[in-house]
């Protein structure tokens, strides 16, 4: 049995983890979102606040060990909130260390340049972060969908069909031995 956590917290692009979410299930994936309080985090969507999701565990009560596959799904103003969290930052980097694969889209990868694991990585990302990217030493690419190794990233909403497509294919693969970060 596969489980895949998804990391997130308010201000999360809706479409970006419900999409996954709903595919992984479909696949008989076991889905967990994973987010800095228990309770319920809330989704942004078309420029507004939207719907509120439950939260399965804590940032503090899960290890990278207890799951197959990380997912972070965008929006400015949740990895702008992840990144400032180093039990985040060192959960994200145990998955890049255990070879595991990991999907980020849209902004997301701000809290992988925050984890220092991006250096060498062939990605993509929402276009105004590309700078970031570069800057952290990410080899940046315009493509609906990028895979390097078990790391999957897209750009933005439009790119979630190519995006949940390749990350089934990746849970399906497992662990990846050039995985790193």
């Amino acid at each position: 049995m596969k489980r895949i956590a998804i990391l997130a917290t308010n201000g999360f692009e809706e479409s970006e983890l419900k999409s996954p979410k709903e595919a992984m299930e479909k696949e008989g994936f076991t889905v967990e979102i994973v987010s800095l309080k228990s309770g319920e985090i809330k989704a942004w969507a078309d420029g507004n606040w939207s719907n509120t999701y439950k939260v399965d565990k804590t940032i503090n009560e899960v290890k990278a060990e207890d799951y197959n596959v990380l997912v972070l799904p965008g929006g400015v103003i949740n990895p702008d909130l992840l990144r400032r969290e180093e039990n985040v930052l060192n959960f994200v980097r145990d998955f890049f260390k255990m070879k595991k694969p990991v999907a980020a889209i849209c902004h997301a990868p701000w809290t992988l340049i925050s984890a220092g694991v991006v250096k060498g990585r062939k990605m993509t990302s929402f276009n105004s972060i590309k700078d970031d990217l570069i800057n952290a030493g990410a080899n940046w690419v315009d493509q609906e969908v990028v895979v390097d190794q078990g790391f999957v990233t897209s750009r933005n909403p439009h790119d979630l069909p190519a995006f949940n497509s390749k990350l089934i294919e990746e849970i399906k693969e497992g662990k990846h031995e050039m995985q790193h970060a």
